[in-house]
């Protein structure tokens, strides 16, 4: 079995997990009370926080940098530019997140990515889909950062592609799983400078043939669930521009805002 059989059948597994976990969603609120995602508490509705948890995560509303995302101090009106992008420009168009990197994002993006607990991509789904809102009321296609298939494997699912799915469907734009691969394995990103992260994840993404039709030409949303250095999503960035794709836009769940911090994977 080659690694493209290795995705699919990986992808067709996300896709029935997902489907059957939607299906039994609403009998186990109604079997077992719903409880807050941080702290166990009894809550209104599944997949949601508490007030007293919800208030611990830093939102990154508007004002913000457009093509960063980073949050600005005052308006500086549409479309403004931090300093930190103007002196170096990143290969995307635009980037938005729905939170701040803190303890308390943290514990919600590990719920997903490390506990397999998919109400957490629900809700984190929902406030990237609220924070994105103008980047998706212009895109064509949703296009998860890939994991390569042997990770993949370990893994079982691609947190990416769980996020990218909750957005698709909250918006109505199409997803495309497979669009970006990941060509070769890369270590972990966790622990390394923002040069060894550059140089670990360089060349490291390709856009299939078969779906060029998918990007050329097309304004895409690349999602991830969290920009440290953005390293990798410049890397996909890069690739998706060079197969074609007329604007790229970042979204992730969570926005290290002192990347000197590196103390998560991406």
């Amino acid at each position: 079995m080659d690694q493209h059989d290795v995705a699919e059948s990986q992808t067709r597994f996300q896709r029935l997990a997902s489907f059957m976990f939607l299906r039994w969603h609403g009998f186990v609120d109604w079997l077992t009370p719903p409880k807050c995602l941080d702290c166990g508490t009894a809550v209104g509705t599944g997949a949601s926080l508490c007030v007293p948890c919800w208030q611990k995560l830093t939102l990154l509303s508007e004002p913000v940098c457009d093509a960063l995302g980073t949050p600005f101090e005052f308006d500086e009106g549409e479309g403004a530019l931090s300093a930190a992008a103007i002196a170096d420009p990143p290969p995307w168009d635009k980037a938005r997140a729905a939170v701040a990197f803190d303890e308390a994002s943290k514990h919600l993006v590990h719920l997903l990515k490390y506990r397999d607990i998919h109400e957490a991509g629900i809700m984190m789904g929902a406030m990237m889909g609220a924070a994105g809102r103008k980047l998706l009321a212009g895109a064509d296609v949703i296009v998860p950062v890939p994991l390569h298939p042997k990770r993949l494997w370990r893994r079982r699912f691609n947190q990416a592609a769980v996020l990218s799915q909750h957005i698709s469907r909250n918006s109505s734009i199409s997803w495309v799983h497979d669009a970006l691969i990941r060509e070769r394995p890369t270590r972990q990103q966790v622990g390394l400078t923002a040069e060894q992260r550059r140089k670990n994840v360089r060349r490291a993404f390709a856009v299939p043939l078969e779906k060029q039709g998918h990007i050329a030409g097309k304004t895409v949303v690349l999602v991830d669930d969290v920009r440290t250095t953005g390293a990798t999503v410049a890397a996909c960035a890069r690739t998706l521009k060079e197969n074609g794709a007329a604007r790229v836009f970042v979204l992730t769940f969570a926005l290290v805002l002192t990347p000197t911090q590196l103390h998560i994977e991406s």
